[in-house]
């Protein structure tokens, strides 16, 4: 496909998302941006947008290929991908299968603590409310999903998790927690949208536990974008690799 990109629709954090000249198609640009802290950190970090596209569409033909929906469509070229348009749901589902950042801060929970079965979390998507957690009565009080919604997406996040989960770990990568937002297709359908990148996943090095995600960025540290190309290199194939000219030293 070669769409034309259209009128910018919205403008989010580190992505911004375009009008096509097919009605129900969108394209997704992803910037170099990073925030952390409600967009008070924020830097632009070379190519970061470049990587975080090629990953997230990988993860993405992996979910489509397992029959989860997605707004996926293609990797037009790194930074920008064709998606379907969705009406998204003001929620952030977050799955955790080891306790780590916040959850430990505000609960008893030992930092590296196995979850079995993972906790799937939910928070209200609003910077102005600092994305607070939700449970399901406010969730349906507030008219943000019915609880039979919400009941389909926890089916689907499962999924997802245990699809990822075993293919990071097949990469020697740890997958500690995620976090997803999903919106309704033309048809109605819950769909999976937004990004699953190092941006929104935390990805820890099976053997070192060593950190390969946005962490880094909230730490301080200077090392965020080789971790990210460590992620491209690792979770790629060859093909995949010649095609989007990924190339990274693994140590």
């Amino acid at each position: 496909m070669n769409p034309k990109i259209g009128d910018l629709i919205y403008a989010g954090k580190a992505k911004d998302v375009y009008e096509t000249d097919t009605p129900n198609h969108v394209i997704v640009k992803f910037r170099d941006d990073i925030t952390a802290g409600d967009g008070i950190k924020c830097e632009s970090l070379v190519k970061k947008g470049y990587y975080n596209s090629v990953i997230s569409s990988k993860f993405f033909e992996i979910l489509e290929e397992s029959g989860i929906k997605t707004q996926y469509i293609e990797l037009i070229k790194p930074g920008y991908m064709l998606c379907k348009k969705l009406r998204m749901i003001p929620l952030e589902v977050i799955t955790r299968n080891i306790a780590t950042g916040s959850i430990v801060k505000k609960f008893p929970f030992h930092h590296n603590q196995i979850l079995n079965p993972p906790i799937i979390q939910m928070d209200y998507k609003n910077d102005v409310y600092h994305d607070p957690m939700l449970n399901d009565s406010i969730t349906t009080a507030l008219s943000l999903a019915t609880q039979q919604e919400l009941n389909n997406i926890r089916k689907i996040t499962f999924k997802i998790n245990n699809i990822l989960k075993d293919f990071l770990l097949e990469k020697n990568i740890l997958f500690p927690d995620f976090k997803i937002e999903y919106g309704f297709d033309s048809h109605g359908n819950i769909v999976l949208g937004d990004e699953i990148s190092p941006d929104t996943c935390r990805f820890w090095d099976l053997k070192s536990w060593e950190v390969l995600d946005k962490d880094l960025f909230r730490n301080g540290e200077s090392n965020v974008m080789d971790a990210y190309m460590k992620i491209a290199s690792l979770i790629l194939n060859n093909e995949d690799k010649e095609k989007w000219n990924i190339s990274h030293i693994l140590k």
